[in-house]
């Protein structure tokens, strides 16, 4: 059998590389200019190695009894990492995928091709655009998984955005965002007033060294106008080979402080990571 070798391309935002896990068969590991963006193993797609991935897969879990099928709508494609496990945890699932870099989805369809009838449909679209064609009441799910490079884009941070996020979703359903941040947490914090501008419910996961400022690194959002199973949540985190926390109700409020919904007119990107936070070698 012919050992995979790694692939280089240059992609619309950048140089993607797809490097074969020398343990795990088929399974790859996909960066974008050294930034590991997703991890698939194809021979097992329910496999989630990246920490905030299965902070993700966790709370895709718990928003609907097991087995259920899904309406998600995924912003930000990588290489489809949660379409394949939402595809294997909830069969008959219809997935939509929303994917600015049009040569990042061919590199991946050319080497980590989706299973027949797996229900994804994939758009080449700017995220923010598209939501803003979605129809109402559209989505069961609504994961925003999206980095321009290392950062979370500007439009993808305002409350135009996040009100557009809960028109599409329905009347009970959950939002996610994969954020990244450090102490003082001036971003993540006024994601957190945003989106508590347009959803009764707010939850943030994280790993408590970076909720103690220790380091910079990634956090969840989950919100809703329904409410959460915090105890489910907290368990599923703490239980994890990556123990996580989760914020939720007056520690959040505390959180958040001050901060103030973001307006179009004042959106920045997420901060730059320090060398180093997300890059291998």
């Amino acid at each position: 059998m012919t050992e995979p070798i790694p692939v280089s391309r240059t992609v619309d935002h950048g140089t993607a590389k797809l490097m074969p896990d020398v343990d795990r068969e088929r399974a790859w590991l996909l960066t974008v200019d050294g930034a590991p963006q997703s991890y698939v193993d194809l021979d097992d797609p329910a496999h989630l190695e990246f920490e905030y991935t299965r902070r993700l897969g966790h709370v895709l879990d718990l928003v609907a009894e097991a087995g259920r099928a899904l309406d998600v709508v995924h912003l930000g494609g990588g290489a489809l990492t949660l379409p394949r496990y939402t595809a294997a945890t909830r069969p008959g699932s219809r997935q939509e995928v929303v994917e600015a870099d049009l040569g990042l989805l061919e590199l991946v369809a050319e080497y980590l091709p989706l299973p027949e009838a797996s229900g994804v449909a994939v758009h080449g679209a700017d995220a923010r655009a598209w939501l803003a064609a979605a129809p109402d009441d559209h989505a069961d799910v609504l994961i925003a998984d999206v980095f321009g490079g290392s950062r979370v884009p500007a439009h993808l941070t305002t409350l135009v955005y996040a009100r557009e996020a809960e028109r599409v979703l329905r009347a009970d359903g959950v939002y996610l965002a994969n954020l990244a941040d450090a102490a003082p947490f001036g971003f993540l914090r006024s994601q957190l007033a945003t989106f508590a501008a347009a959803f009764e419910e707010l939850a943030l996961i994280a790993e408590p060294g970076v909720l103690r400022g220790r380091r910079f690194g990634n956090a969840v959002l989950v919100a809703a106008h329904r409410p959460l199973d915090i105890p489910a949540l907290t368990r599923r985190m703490a239980a994890d080979a990556f123990p996580a926390r989760v914020e939720h109700g007056a520690g959040l409020r505390d959180f958040i402080g001050r901060a103030r919904p973001v307006e179009d007119a004042d959106a920045v990107p997420s901060p730059e990571p320090p060398d180093g936070a997300f890059s291998i070698g």
